[in-house]
């Protein structure tokens, strides 16, 4: 996983973590870019997306986007239960996420 990133549905970013060292010019850019092409996306498209040399899987909570951009040999369907595990991991810490 390269890394994971947290924003609403107005694409105001919430969280995000980098796995890989990545300059701040160069983070800031791919944010916008792929919140701009995961916005754009209808509700009922796939929620797996080529971008750039990586897969992006997303899932909609809510209002927020969890959002995860993998290698290309890495497994989409267990990023997104990973996705929903988190998510309900911090339900139980936080309440209603």
């Amino acid at each position: 996983m390269r890394f994971m990133l947290l924003f609403s549905r107005q694409g105001k970013l919430r969280l995000q973590k980098w796995y890989l060292a990545t300059a701040d010019k160069d983070k800031k850019k791919m944010v916008r870019e792929l919140m701009q092409v995961v916005l754009a996306r209808k509700p009922k498209m796939c929620s797996f997306l080529e971008w750039r040399d990586l897969k992006v899987v997303y899932k909609r909570y809510a209002s927020l986007y969890f959002c995860c951009a993998i290698e290309g040999q890495d497994n989409e369907l267990i990023t997104l239960e990973l996705i929903h595990r988190y998510v309900e991991l911090l339900d139980k810490y936080f309440g209603s996420v």
